[in-house]
């Protein structure tokens, strides 16, 4: 076989280029710290570690909305345990306030201490997280959850709940209506209530009662009504709903429990004839008419009868849906805290994941450098072979032997 000059320098110039070609990419390899330059290099390999990196940036996302959410939960959480300290502070106030030695003068001071809690309280409800949105306003970030005038409160947001995506298929809710936390709150003992006609002129007290017998409820409305005649007293029980009258002429006793429907409580003291009390399914009842209502007992006059004995009804009535208002504050925060324990857990578990991805990232892209350093060492060695050989062929020529 013959070769001629040109076919000797193209060999011994693509035999160089080739070399060249490989070392450099092992310097590329080496300088970078990654075996994959290009998807040509290994294209199977290229596939996973672009899935992998797809999911290690979807976890990345979702660690930054789990810290959002934790923190706007946890804001959440620290603003309810305020209005818990604050609500607590209230129905110590309403428990001093049943102090028969109080003046209606001191009464008032109560009251107007009141009125600064139930400022807080409706700060406390109107907080905002660190961009200026409104936590209990539901969907409405930008719209001041309550507004009032006075003692009456309007809820202005909406019914709903914020959600993030904290995990490929895990959202939470990270904030909570106002509406629910502040106005959902069942009054009386959370099935009936019962009160005292505010033109009463005995002194009768009305218990919250209970029900021993649930299955004869009705959910109607019920009125009893006094009698006295001739220094005996009796009671009549009419069920307002229906119109019908369920019993007549009861004898009273203070020691006696009236029950009928389902439904027990007990008045003690001394109605006055004509006086009248009513049971009523539970309704909702925020925690702010709550608190004025309270306030608005204590800055009426309540000296003597039936003033003391409206006042004591009064703040039964506050003491027992206050403590509603507690146990709603209450289950909220553990509804909170849950949110934030699975938060925590979902965190952990998305650090695990992100060091499983870039451990397998790395199988897939990073160099061995041991080997690489070899493969360089080799190369270099190729190289300077293949220039010093093509140096030698082609100096060769037939004139030499001329």
């Amino acid at each position: 076989m013959r070769f001629s000059t040109n076919g000797i320098y193209d060999a011994g110039t693509t035999a160089i280029l080739q070399q060249q070609e490989a070392l450099i990419k092992t310097q590329q390899q080496i300088s970078t710290g990654r075996r994959i330059l290009t998807p040509a290099d290994d294209p199977i390999a290229a596939t996973q570690a672009l899935n992998l990196s797809q999911a290690s940036s979807l976890n990345s996302q979702y660690s930054v909305n789990r810290g959002h959410a934790l923190a706007s939960l946890g804001l959440a959480e620290t603003t309810l345990k305020n209005v818990t300290s604050n609500l607590q502070d209230i129905r110590q106030i309403a428990v001093n306030a049943g102090n028969p030695a109080l003046t209606d003068t001191d009464r008032r001071s109560l009251a107007t201490e009141l009125r600064g809690r139930f400022e807080a309280l409706l700060g406390q409800a109107n907080i905002t997280d660190g961009t200026g949105n409104y936590l209990f306003s539901g969907f409405q970030e930008s719209t001041r959850p309550f507004s009032h005038q006075g003692l009456n409160v309007q809820y202005d947001g909406d019914q709903g709940q914020r959600l993030s995506q904290v995990g490929s298929t895990r959202q939470v809710a990270v904030s909570d209506s106002g509406t629910d936390i502040f106005e959902r709150i069942k009054n009386g003992n959370e099935i009936f209530t019962t009160a005292a006609n505010t033109g009463n002129t005995g002194s009768g007290i009305i218990s919250a009662g209970s029900v021993p017998s649930p299955a004869n409820l009705t959910g109607h409305h019920y009125e009893v009504s006094f009698t006295v005649n001739a220094g005996a007293t009796t009671y009549d029980v009419v069920d307002i709903t229906t119109g019908a009258t369920l019993s007549t002429g009861n004898a009273f006793s203070n020691t006696n429990t009236i029950s009928f429907d389902g439904l027990e409580f007990s008045i003690t003291g001394d109605p006055a004839n004509g006086d009248i009390f009513t049971v009523s399914p539970s309704t909702n009842q925020s925690i702010f008419q709550t608190v004025g209502d309270l306030i608005t007992a204590l800055e009426t006059p309540s000296s003597g009868q039936p003033g003391g004995a409206r006042l004591t009804n009064d703040l039964n009535s506050a003491l027992q849906n206050m403590d509603n208002g507690l146990e709603k504050i209450l289950s909220t925060r553990a509804s909170v805290g849950s949110r934030l324990q699975e938060l925590e857990a979902l965190e952990t578990l998305g650090g695990d994941l992100e060091i499983q991805y870039e451990q397998r990232l790395s199988e897939l892209r990073d160099v061995d450098y041991a080997k690489a350093i070899s493969d360089f060492n080799r190369q270099q060695v190729y190289l300077q072979a293949a220039q010093k050989t093509f140096s030698t062929v082609s100096g060769l020529s037939l004139f030499d032997f001329i």
